[in-house]
């Protein structure tokens, strides 16, 4: 590691344990269960990245976010879609001020052309995008490379490079080295398969669904206004709802949007009226929402009034 990266690292005073890092996030409100907290400590410790499959929903985006916030470091985020390219993802050249440089040199009647390439294409005329700025960060930044399964797959490979040696080689400079490596995240809802050469560069974790105990103590600190008896009821309720054939099933981040709704409607519990008028905070699709309210809401109701946690 260089100097640059040692100061790096004490600066961000990295977790020492895997219960550090669990403390570390809760700081932020963040309960990460303790597969995921050591997979993150060996990321930190190991400097490797970190791919995060799973549900949508369950909180690979917001680890990231806390994570940048508990180190009190920067967030560099890189958004995947299709048709994502090197211009937006790692650096584009400033085409205006080579335009001005250009023009500059012609009305000096400066004729080394040597010189006037060598100035075009330094360092001063990249416009850096979040890959590239990751690498330009005096202090390791969180570099989140979001839904990597929604870009193409040659994006997987220029990936390679960067997640390998922290590093960026651009053909008209040469290669950028990072000055302190980053905290790389990628996610992928796994729409597509990624690359296994991609995957072999990272450590995997899958983030699941968390269980009935964890997801209850999450929505007592995301949603504070609900009451004891209506939080249980709604975690209760989408556990059951999760087993069922849904063409996408809630994940923790409805579960909380579920329970502030519910809050918002002054509901101190659910009931078959109430659960009917807001399964779009819940659901996304129509036709699970129709499945829901053409009788599996009254099945799930009525298992929860059989265990006591209905009236």
């Amino acid at each position: 590691m260089n100097a640059a990266g040692v100061v790096a690292k004490a600066a961000l005073a990295l977790p020492s344990s895997v219960d550090a890092v669990i403390s570390l996030l809760a700081t932020e409100n963040y309960l990460c269960d303790r597969s995921l907290a050591t997979a993150i400590f060996l990321a930190l410790k190991l400097q490797r990245p970190l791919f995060l499959e799973g549900e949508p929903g369950v909180g690979k985006t917001e680890l990231a976010k806390v994570l940048a916030r508990s180190l009190n470091t920067a967030l560099l985020r890189v958004q995947c879609y299709e048709g994502l390219d090197v211009a937006q993802t790692a650096y584009e050249w400033n085409v205006a001020r080579q335009m001005i440089e250009i023009r500059l040199a012609e009305a000096a009647h400066d004729t080394d052309r040597s010189r006037l390439v060598k100035n075009l294409y330094s360092r001063d005329m990249l416009i850096e995008r979040p890959l590239l700025a990751a690498l330009s960060q005096p202090i390791s930044p969180v570099l989140l490379i979001d839904e990597l399964d929604r870009a193409d797959e040659p994006f997987d490979a220029f990936l390679l490079e960067v997640l390998a040696e922290n590093q960026l080689t651009v053909p008209e400079l040469g290669t950028i080295r990072a000055v302190a490596a980053p905290i790389t995240l990628i996610t992928s809802n796994r729409t597509r398969e990624v690359h296994d050469a991609l995957k072999r560069r990272c450590l995997y974790h899958w983030v699941g669904f968390p269980d009935v105990e964890r997801e209850l103590r999450i929505v007592r600190l995301k949603a504070p206004g609900a009451s004891e008896r209506l939080s249980v009821q709604v975690v209760e309720f989408v556990h059951r709802m999760r087993t069922l054939d849904l063409f996408k099933s809630p994940g923790v981040a409805e579960t909380i949007d579920w329970t502030n709704a519910l809050v918002a409607l002054n509901a101190m519990a659910l009931d078959p009226a109430t659960v009917h008028d807001t399964l779009g905070v819940l659901l996304k699709h129509q036709d699970d929402i129709v499945r829901m309210q053409n009788g599996d809401t009254g099945k799930l109701l009525d298992e929860l009034r059989a265990r006591a946690l209905l009236d």
